[in-house]
């Protein structure tokens, strides 16, 4: 489906006309750590995110930067702002440098520091949400552009940077819907470079796919009777077997990574979420009445390697099979993501000599003095997945080394070391993609032959 232009509402298109200017200060670690912390205190997290703010704050770094700024809002009150450097050869297909501005919400009572005041240790730890997952990212972005454009650096491609909302809450009305409108297509984008994770060892880690979300319940139904009596295929004597059979599938699955056979993303993950059943009293449950219908929910992911038709047929026969009173739903709350595009393909970004966004990306890594690990797919879902379904290569990077992986937890935070490196990774790859020339690399291929 696309999206036309009228189910767009403009915020503002602006374009600063005062030359950049750079000032000790503008250069120095203690301004780039402090508007870092800036960013992070504003409070975009759920359920109730302040996009607002963040716009405000993202359009001033734009301003003060001289890159064209335009907000769009797809969804009233949900503002994704954009910003362009534009290139010198604007024909060339487009550089997209994405991030999603929402983070998740966080439990005061169990942190360290208060999650929102983006606090500097004595060690140099800075604690926020979202200081890995991923306000550092999006800032990284800026301060390498901010470098780039100190130095006189001129990019041939045109340079796109996207702060989109609600990817924590499943991205729909964020980057999917970016990713089928005219604006989008209008960008003429070539590769996108989105979020990765942290590495607890030197090597960067980078995704070229990633597990895709299967929501599945299961509901088991039998005869209501007394607590004493012993019943066949009662309810949950069904549901407990179903349980069971699920346990030592999803065991089979974490010794693969236990014996390092795979990495996490490369197994068909499945976690319990949720048990319902038992008639309720005044005091909890009436313990003296076995229950006629009891409920189970499980989150599952599903690498695009994966025989989706062999799960899916698990899942009717084995676990949730009818012959036992049984069935199941699979993809409500729109989760039960496809691990195929249009044409049955794996959604993924090739990684091997046909792909060369990925071997730039290695050699800048490494001309900027660090390593790349093994490619992976990464382990949950990113806004990546809207971008590769339409066929474009999308990786997901985030440089965070010798960093535990915290997103999501209590205590999140990110060394101000590793951020300042982080920045200057993103100098070089910015640099080799906004000077990479497909063109110019096919004429030299001619000259040799």
């Amino acid at each position: 489906m696309k999206l036309k232009w009228p189910n767009i509402m403009f915020i503002g298109f602006l374009l600063s006309t005062v030359a950049v200017t750079f000032s000790e200060s503008e250069s120095s670690e203690s301004d780039i750590i402090s508007r870092f912390q800036q960013y992070l205190k504003i409070k975009t997290n759920h359920p109730t995110p302040n996009y607002k703010q963040s716009s405000e704050f993202l359009i001033s770094e734009a301003n003060s930067l001289s890159l064209h700024s335009q907000t769009i809002e797809l969804v009233p009150g949900k503002p994704l702002v954009l910003l362009k450097w534009v290139g010198t050869s604007p024909d060339l297909p487009a550089i997209m440098l994405y991030s999603h501005t929402d983070v998740v919400p966080a439990e005061h009572d169990k942190w360290d520091h208060p999650p929102f005041e983006a606090h500097l240790d004595s060690q140099g730890r800075i604690y926020a949400r979202g200081s890995q997952d991923m306000k550092c990212v999006a800032m990284q972005y800026l301060e390498a552009v901010r470098k780039l454009k100190q130095w006189g650096f001129q990019p041939k491609r045109s340079i796109y940077l996207a702060f989109a909302p609600d990817e924590e809450i499943g991205g729909h009305d964020g980057a999917e819907k970016f990713s089928l409108s005219t604006v989008f297509q209008d960008l003429n984008v070539a590769i996108v470079l989105d979020e990765g994770l942290a590495s607890p060892d030197a090597h960067y880690r980078a995704f070229y796919a990633e597990r895709s979300p299967w929501w599945l319940k299961i509901k088991a139904v039998g005869i209501p009777g007394h607590g004493a009596k012993l019943y066949d295929n009662s309810a949950l004597e069904n549901l407990l077997k179903s349980i069971e059979s699920i346990r030592r599938y999803r065991a089979s699955q974490f010794d693969l990574i236990k014996a390092g056979l795979k990495a996490d993303g490369e197994v068909i993950s499945i976690n319990m979420a949720f048990l319902k059943a038992g008639t309720p009293s005044p005091t909890g449950f009436v313990m003296n009445l076995q229950p006629s219908e009891a409920e189970a929910g499980f989150d599952i992911r599903v690498p695009p390697t994966a025989d989706t038709e062999s799960l899916e047929r698990r899942i009717a026969e084995e676990w949730a099979p009818t012959w036992r009173n049984m069935s199941f739903t699979l993809g409500q709350f729109k989760h039960k993501v496809s691990v195929r595009d249009a044409s049955g393909k794996p959604v993924l970004t090739k990684t091997d000599s046909s792909n060369p966004w990925w071997a730039l990306l290695e050699n800048a890594v490494q001309e900027a003095g660090g390593k790349l690990g093994k490619p992976e797919i990464f382990p949950a879902s990113t806004d990546a997945r809207y971008f590769r379904n339409l066929g474009l290569p999308a990786i997901g990077f985030s440089p965070m080394a010798n960093t535990p992986v915290l997103l999501h937890d209590h205590n999140e935070y990110l060394h101000k070391d590793e951020y300042l490196k982080g920045i200057k990774i993103y100098e070089s790859i910015i640099k080799a993609y906004a000077s990479y020339d497909e063109h110019v690399k096919d004429e030299r291929s001619k000259d040799e032959l």
